[in-house]
């Protein structure tokens, strides 16, 4: 299971950012575990400086708006 954290503080960037994870781990059958990050202390400490990011398994693979459905789709289907 991938732990998945998408940190931003609740923008519709955000929102959309969080739902299109959420499809797309569902439409390839990977378990996530899905978490918003929304207090500004916690998003800096990963050094993002620009939201929405995105966190898997500790290691940021995005920030600074939505990412593209064929790049969250890389990070699901990546062996």
């Amino acid at each position: 299971m991938k732990n998945v954290k998408v940190l931003g503080t609740g923008c519709a960037n955000c929102k959309t950012t969080v739902k299109l994870i959420d499809e797309i781990a569902k439409e390839n059958g990977v378990e996530i575990q899905l978490e918003k990050v929304e207090e500004i202390r916690d998003i800096m400490s990963y050094g993002v400086m620009a939201t929405p990011g995105v966190v898997i398994d500790g290691e940021v693979v995005h920030s600074g708006g939505v990412p593209s459905k064929e790049k969250i789709q890389k990070w699901f289907t990546a062996k």
